[in-house]
């Protein structure tokens, strides 16, 4: 039971930004319907890597906790049935090129006369108006036309995007949002709205700080590496066996730093002794640091920072960053049972509530099989078992063999 719970969402999105979304409202209790095409299903089913028994680990991590049915959209009945899961749902989520629902008479013009109170979530590469409005995107390319390409990296290097899908994981996340503003709203109104967001606006909302100094004079901020367009030292250095991260942002932290790698010249030094300063003399500083922080481990370095409270952090792979002591605690690694791949793993609810004890909802439900749930979504409909066999013969549906 999570705070959604009551919450029924039919996703027809697929690969990322739309799974994400729908994902993170089962994982508040949500209802989640995945509507897959056939005969093959979600694309993200085939990216790599692809587990011992033919599952795909990428389909996987996004997918749990959701109900799975295979649907034709091409054929009378998978459109049919389609209708009908959507006469008594709260949200229909999808990500494909604009005017591919209104083809299939499935657009939101059209649901809204038979549910009013439906939620129609559109995700698109670059939102249902504007220029571009009709055209199709990817998380490779909303990265490049935000500016986030253009400041990533090291200076002088070629465009370098972040090594997540940041647009289309934050698309996902600003979907789920709209959602959840829209179902409050329908809370005192009893009516549905579009909610529309997109890749190429994901990719914007996450250059806040660049955007600020552009606004203010017409600065456009360079690439700085780990380093930070705003204070400084709060970057990455080498250690003795790796690197550290170290977030020096204001004075009384600068302080703790020099005090603790017992350099004293530095708190005289004048060339340092404001931010504004120090962002002048970056460089300079940065080369006096990496010869003292590279002297200890990054584990010395961090019992001595956290004794003095200034804020540090190893820079970690992914295989540590998901053992870490942290990551556990807060449940962030979370484990289902597979029908055919045993114990999988995958990434926990980063929301906590205090009415379940502060612990995220568990995940309970693997990542559904191509058409796992189909009879048992059709059954709550209303369809008899010779009406789903029909739909089976004519492949309107694909139904996993009980």
């Amino acid at each position: 039971m999570g705070p959604l719970t009551g919450m029924r969402v039919v996703e027809l999105a697929h690969i990322m930004s739309g799974p994400v979304c729908g994902m993170m409202l089962a994982d508040m209790g949500a209802d989640v319907v995945k509507v897959e095409k056939v005969p093959d299903g979600d694309d993200s089913r085939r990216f790599s890597p692809i587990m011992a028994s033919g599952e795909s680990a990428s389909f996987m991590v996004v997918n749990r906790n959701k109900r799975g049915i295979g649907l034709n959209l091409k054929t009378d009945g998978g459109r049919d049935v389609l209708r009908r899961l959507l006469l008594e749902a709260d949200v229909v989520t999808e990500n494909y090129r604009a005017g591919t629902m209104e083809k299939f008479g499935l657009g939101y013009e059209a649901l809204k006369v038979i549910n009013p109170g439906l939620i129609y979530c559109a995700i698109s590469g670059y939102g249902r108006s504007g220029p571009f409005g009709e055209k199709g995107g990817f998380d490779l390319i909303a990265q490049g036309m935000s500016g986030m390409m253009s400041m990533t990296g090291e200076a002088g290097r070629e465009p370098v995007k972040a090594g997540s899908p940041v647009a289309d994981i934050n698309s996902g996340i600003l979907a789920a949002l709209g959602i959840c503003a829209a179902y409050a709203a329908k809370q005192k109104t009893g009516l549905g709205q579009m909610v529309d967001t997109s890749l190429f606006e994901a990719g914007l909302q996450q250059m806040y700080w660049p955007a600020a100094a552009y606004f203010a004079d017409g600065t456009i901020l360079p690439k700085m590496g780990s380093a930070n367009s705003t204070s400084a030292p709060y970057q990455v250095f080498r250690t003795a066996d790796g690197w550290i991260n170290i977030g020096a942002a204001n004075q009384a932290n600068y302080e703790r730093l020099v005090e603790a790698l017992a350099v004293p010249q530095l708190k005289a030094d004048p060339r340092f002794a404001s931010n504004a300063l120090r962002m002048e003399h970056r460089l300079a500083l940065v080369e006096i640091l990496n010869e003292v922080l590279v002297a200890r481990t990054t584990d010395e370095w961090m019992v001595l920072f956290d004794d003095l409270g200034l804020p540090a952090g190893p820079v970690l792979d992914i295989a540590a960053a998901l053992a870490h002591p942290q990551t556990i605690a807060r449940g962030m690694v979370v484990e289902t049972e597979h029908p055919t791949e045993g114990r999988v793993r995958g990434m926990g609810l980063p929301i906590h509530f205090s009415d379940m004890d502060g612990a995220a909802p568990p995940a309970s439900r693997h990542a559904p099989l191509l058409g796992e749930h189909t009879r048992e979504v059709l059954k709550e409909s209303g369809y008899a078992e010779d009406e789903i066999d029909e739909l089976i013969r004519t492949r309107a549906v694909v139904a996993l063999a009980s």
